[in-house]
């Protein structure tokens, strides 16, 4: 027997897309991988630890020295303070941790509000820590937190919500009003949110990225996820980090416990380095995406797609309404890369249900020759199309 979340799950869209993207030759532009923009500093760091640090089992919770930096980075950046000591745990990704989270805080039955589009893991993770994931759709073109529709979908068995700001994949940066929104409703029904905050370093122009877990009226009902492969560039690198009180972090803890254990201690001794950054590379590296992400966007307006100016993460979101006619974002993606030889991925593939076809998602985080090579692909397809 095998667990049924698992075996009805089928391959991921961007396993699917970056597939064919091999097979066609495509330039790749559906899958987040940053290019170019390590920090060297970081490579210095772990190549020291390497070599002249422990390489047996840290501590449980991560390293002092990392779990230091991640409360004074975010005391620095964000307005939160946090006990390193009791508040702050190294997990092996953000993926982990996300899971540690939901393994700990859910029961049988219990009810997870998910907003959507929504990062591909939370659902089935969600299912098979055995709650049952209840979706709130964000729809184009200004993709605003539906408030009545949130209030809608709690019921006496709603223990959570997730809410990932900056969003991926439409790049959204949640207001403070929709933020307080949030918060009311945690505490008038005393829930426990999940604030999946790992592109919290990557906002653009005059938005700022306010932290959930910066509200003093819920800090202790708010579980903060950090991702060190967003903020350095390093996604291989799985190095993430939860924030929380820290009665509720004692129980994560545990799950984390038996999990993973520990993350490779080299590493996590160079993400501290990373986190202790004077702020000008956090700023150098908001520049530079965001010149990353004007140049793409200029390109896709001339190929003919209908861009909105992402305010945050890696993500430029195209409306395909006049190039498709079809009305089918995952078609028009896979078309795309083979005629083109450019490949999105379909941002239907973040919702539940594929009701929302009529954008499709590319990634900014890549070197500009790429990018130019990546538009004049697609402005030849376009000349072809007539």
């Amino acid at each position: 027997m095998v667990n049924p979340v698992f075996a009805s799950s089928g391959i991921s869209v961007f396993e699917i897309m970056s597939r064919l993207a091999a097979e066609t030759g495509a330039i790749n532009l559906g899958q987040g991988f940053p290019e170019g923009l390590e920090p060297q500093e970081l490579i210095a760091a772990a190549t020291d630890a390497l070599h002249s640090g422990s390489h047996q089992y840290p501590p449980m919770l991560g390293l002092p020295a990392l779990r230091q930096a991640v409360a004074d980075n975010a005391r620095r950046f964000f307005n939160i303070e946090a006990d390193w000591e009791t508040e702050v745990l190294v997990t092996s990704g953000a993926t982990e941790a996300l899971a540690d989270s939901f393994f700990a805080l859910i029961n049988s039955g219990d009810e997870v509000i998910v907003l959507e589009p929504a990062y591909d893991s939370y659902s089935p993770v969600i299912r098979r820590a055995g709650g049952v994931v209840v979706p709130v759709r964000l729809s184009p073109p200004h993709w605003e937190l539906p408030l009545q529709a949130l209030s809608d979908a709690i019921t006496p068995r709603t223990r959570l919500i997730v809410v990932n700001n900056p969003m991926n994949p439409i790049g959204k940066v949640f207001t403070r009003e929709e933020l307080s929104f949030i918060a009311e409703v945690a505490v008038k029904h005393n829930l426990t949110i999940i604030a999946d905050e790992v592109y919290e370093h990557l906002t653009f122009d005059d938005n700022k990225h306010i932290s959930l877990f910066s509200l003093p009226e819920i800090r202790d009902r708010v579980v903060r996820i950090g991702s060190a492969g967003k903020s350095f560039s390093l996604t291989g690198w799985k190095v993430g980090y939860i924030t929380a009180d820290a009665q509720l972090l004692k129980v994560i803890s545990r799950v984390h416990q038996y999990m993973t254990f520990t993350t490779p201690p080299a590493l996590q001794a160079a993400v501290a380095v990373g986190l202790n950054l004077p702020d000008s590379y956090f700023t150098g590296l908001r520049e530079e995406l965001a010149k990353r992400r004007d140049y793409l966007d200029a390109g896709l307006r001339e190929a003919g797609f209908s861009i909105a100016t992402a305010p945050a993460t890696y993500f430029a979101i195209a409306d395909i309404s006049t190039l498709d006619k079809n009305g089918d974002d995952l078609a028009f993606s896979q078309r795309l890369t083979r005629e083109a030889g450019v490949t999105p991925v379909p941002v239907s593939s973040f919702y539940s249900e594929r009701n929302i076809t009529s954008h499709v998602r590319f990634c900014f985080a890549k070197k500009l020759d790429t990018l130019e090579s990546a538009i004049n692909r697609l402005r030849d397809w376009r000349e072809k199309q007539g």
